[in-house]
């Protein structure tokens, strides 16, 4: 690791804290349709997702690229001041949403806060207006893609079983849903742990302790190990809604949700877009639901999670705006 200075120092800090936050916000995207089923005990499921979060974590670095690359034009155009406001302000919205049980998106506070001390700190000119519609279209594409895929893809299922009986089907999916959590787990950790690993990398460019915007080893491993500690402490409120808010879930819609969820996240992670778990999770379990009976899905917590949805990266752009602004007229 080089020598970094204290204002280096505190954006590492709160980027590992924003990841540690995220693990224990978003556990419910990997485990709460296990748990809700019965497949896994809160704990067996809890501590699988965060060993595969750890792993899914190391699996690549091109989200975190996009992330540090295209919301700025360029590494000089923001200071470790920008940086700082950015993750106070999406961590403020994390908690907040947490403390109140509903899924947001993490991926969404981030982008928001990340443009709104941007905005607030050098103006319009420094963000990179078409790394950000890649962006925001794949955070706003992706749960929609997951809902649509979810629905056709429980019908499938449906046809392909349609001869088994009901009770050999919950046996079997139950069994079957430890591996489906297992490659949620991993997709998730491959997705979101990169967001705190580009704002980290972000900061160093910025501040000239790295050459270019690769991500360093150790960067890797410590936003790996954040979000594997939060997501170990768990985030029960959003595990309730995730599990049982939404749609009742049986093993075999279970593992519908599971897979259904991985495919999306996974195909982003290996494209090299961010986007966001709770949603496409979301998403997945509405179609899934819908697919099933439209009248078992809970539209009053869906509608609930769409206004949460449309708000976090304008309220997170806010909160970082009016943070930066602060922080410069105290200090």
């Amino acid at each position: 690791m080089p020598d970094l200075s204290v204002e280096v120092l505190l954006v590492i800090f709160l980027a590992l804290a924003f990841d540690y936050i995220n693990g224990f916000h978003d556990t419910a995207n990997a485990i709460a349709t296990s748990v809700s089923t019965r497949a896994l005990s809160p704990k067996q499921a809890i501590w699988m997702a965060a060993a595969l979060n750890f792993a899914g974590a190391l699996f690549s670095t091109g989200v975190a690229k996009t992330i540090g690359g295209d919301i700025v034009k360029s590494a000089s155009l923001v200071d470790q001041q920008v940086i700082t406001a950015a993750l106070v302000g999406a961590i403020a919205w994390n908690l907040l949403t947490w403390w109140y049980g509903i899924p947001s998106s993490s991926s969404h506070a981030l982008v928001g806060g990340i443009i709104g001390a941007v905005v607030a700190g050098r103006g319009w000119d420094p963000l990179n207006l078409a790394g950000i519609e890649k962006i925001f279209l794949s955070l706003v594409l992706s749960p929609i893609v997951a809902l649509i895929v979810g629905y056709f893809f429980l019908i499938l299922m449906m046809w392909l079983f349609r001869g088994f009986p009901p009770h050999a089907l919950s046996a079997g999916f139950a069994r079957a849903q430890i591996g489906t959590a297992a490659l949620i787990a991993f997709s998730h950790g491959s997705n979101d742990a990169q967001k705190a690993m580009g704002i980290i990398t972000l900061a160093l460019l910025s501040a000239g302790s790295i050459p270019s915007l690769d991500v360093p080893t150790w960067v890797k491993f410590a936003c790996a190990l954040s979000m594997s500690l939060g997501t170990a402490v768990g985030g029960w409120k959003i595990i309730k809604t995730m599990g049982t808010g939404i749609a009742r879930l049986e093993p075999f819609s279970g593992c519908a949700v599971e897979i259904t969820s991985s495919l999306v996240i996974f195909s982003a992670t290996l494209l090299h877009l961010p986007v966001s778990t709770t949603h496409v999770v979301s998403g997945s379990i509405m179609g899934i639901g819908a697919s099933n009976r439209i009248r078992s899905v809970r539209w009053g917590v869906a509608r609930q999670m769409l206004v949460a949805w449309v708000l976090t990266i304008p309220l997170s752009a806010l909160a970082s705006g009016l943070i930066y602004y602060v922080s410069q007229k105290l200090f």
